[in-house]
């Protein structure tokens, strides 16, 4: 099996660099791929990046995950807060993955608070800006 991470970016994270710049800053989510990228070639691993307003199609790339990838970086958006089925997606393909959130959620609005996936990821990265793309592949690759 191949050294590769798949990179999930979900709702609305096409978005960065313009919305909300107050809570999300000025990046985009090239920025984000660069990053992520960065971070896992120090790590000896490759990125497959996907980002989508559909919950199917991540879960379709987390399905095709299981064929080539050690892990998954997540970054679900919204879907953190309303998803079983993505995690269900999560535990089903037995992948190791890491929940990133470029916002303290825990400082938000209180249903941002709750996440579907925090009891079941290997990693969670909160609030680290788009630099905690790079601490969950550092942590992740550590886990692995």
């Amino acid at each position: 099996m191949s050294r590769r991470i798949l990179l999930v970016n979900g709702p609305n994270l096409n978005l960065l660099g313009t919305r909300e710049p107050e809570v999300y800053g000025t990046a985009t989510l090239a920025d984000v791929e660069r990053v992520t990228a960065r971070a896992a070639a120090l790590e000896g691993l490759e990125v497959r990046a996907v980002q989508s307003n559909h919950e199917g199609v991540l879960i379709d790339a987390i399905h095709a995950a299981r064929e080539d990838c050690v892990g998954i970086v997540i970054n679900p958006g919204g879907l953190t807060h309303t998803s079983v089925v993505l995690r269900d997606a999560l535990t089903g393909v037995s992948l190791p993955f890491a929940e990133v959130h470029i916002s303290d959620v825990y400082a938000r609005e209180e249903f941002r608070h709750h996440s579907y996936l925090h009891d079941v990821a290997a990693v969670r990265v909160v609030g680290r800006g788009v630099e905690g793309y790079a601490d969950a592949v550092r942590e992740l690759n550590a886990h692995l």
